[in-house]
């Protein structure tokens, strides 16, 4: 059997009302694809039962793989296991893929790999789908990627605010995952963080395609990202900052300074984010786990606190007084209706 040019690995937990739709999005990608349908332990539903029959029903293409509930990252890394094709995307259960664009990138995948021209990271857009309105928001990067070749971090240009390499928008080569030993905690949320951010640093060429792959549902109140929801669980985002904090603090020497200078970037989205779940929370315990949060980053690489401290973001973050902590609140909320994140 030819090698797969790529694996899409979709976890599942208790997802039988809506995982077909993503399912249904990758078929068409026929032999050429693997599509490793991951039920995380489902108790409430049908969800392995329904991956069974799509593996029946496309064997070759579809793998149903059961495991004990290991959480959204333990079954990312039983993706990455498993997985046999040249590259790899993870889709989450309750999302999907443009089905024309999937077409389109596997397109370009296969010739790159046929003319011997090796990329390691594959960029395309996604969208935010609300559940609670039919307000869609484009994550593009224009300006910051040339488009429709592959390029190298020298050549990437000026990155916005919002224009940060996450999850949704990444296929990797599954060598630069196994070679930079990826592998998620279990049981937590916000590992998707950890995935965009660990692997970079092994990845050398890189191909931008200005068009949207990926469906981002978002606007359910017991999503993770909903603000009552990281409160919640702010211990496990305060977990995988730290960890991103370790993987910086010993990355490869030798990076190139824009992809330096992007990780940096990374770095700084994730403890300002998380600064401004603590400051809605506002109770003294809150505000003491966000001081402890910026304390360990000042321990583990005190250059990295400077520029990070010392930035516009860093500073809002971290105004003085009731007043201020109100101010940094303020800014949050309103980026939070520009960009509608969550």
């Amino acid at each position: 059997m030819a090698m797969k040019i790529l694996s899409v690995s979709i976890p599942c937990y208790n997802s039988a009302s809506y995982m077909e739709t993503c399912i249904k999005s990758l078929l068409p990608g026929g032999d050429d694809i693997e599509i490793l349908i991951v039920d995380d332990g489902s108790t409430k539903d049908n969800t392995f039962e329904i991956a069974q029959s799509y593996e029946k029903q496309y064997p070759g293409i579809v793998r149903a793989i059961h495991q004990e509930n290991a959480g959204h990252g333990g079954a990312v890394n039983t993706g990455i296991k498993e997985a046999t094709g040249v590259f790899f995307k993870n889709i989450d259960s309750d999302d999907w893929a443009d089905t024309d664009v999937l077409l389109k990138i596997m397109g370009i995948l296969k010739e790159l790999e046929q003319k011997g021209t090796k990329v390691d990271l594959f960029l395309a857009n996604y969208v935010f789908d609300r559940e609670d309105s039919d307000k869609k928001t484009v994550m593009r990067f224009k300006g910051a990627f040339p488009k429709g070749q592959p390029f190298t971090w020298d050549e990437v240009g000026h990155m916005g605010q919002s224009q940060f390499i996450m999850m949704h928008t990444i296929i990797y080569r599954r060598g630069v995952l196994l070679q930079s030993g990826t592998e998620l905690p279990k049981h937590a949320y916000y590992v998707d963080n950890i995935y965009a951010f660990q692997p970079l640093p092994y990845t050398k060429t890189i191909y931008y395609l200005d068009e949207a792959l990926y469906h981002y549902r978002i606007g359910r109140a017991d999503q993770s990202v909903n603000v009552q929801v990281q409160l919640k669980n702010i211990d496990q985002q305060i977990m995988v900052d730290k960890r991103i904090t370790d993987i910086y603090v010993n990355r490869p020497q030798g990076l190139s300074k824009r992809l330096e200078k992007y990780l940096i970037a990374f770095l700084k989205l994730m403890y300002c984010a998380t600064s401004a779940i603590l400051l809605v929370g506002g109770t003294a315990e809150h505000l003491a786990k966000k001081e402890e949060l910026w304390n360990y980053l000042k321990q583990a690489d005190p250059v990295a606190y400077k520029k990070i401290r010392r930035s516009f973001m860093g500073g809002w973050m971290n105004i003085p007084t009731a007043l201020g902590r109100k101010i940094s609140v303020l800014g949050y909320k309103i980026s939070q209706k520009i960009f509608a994140f969550n």
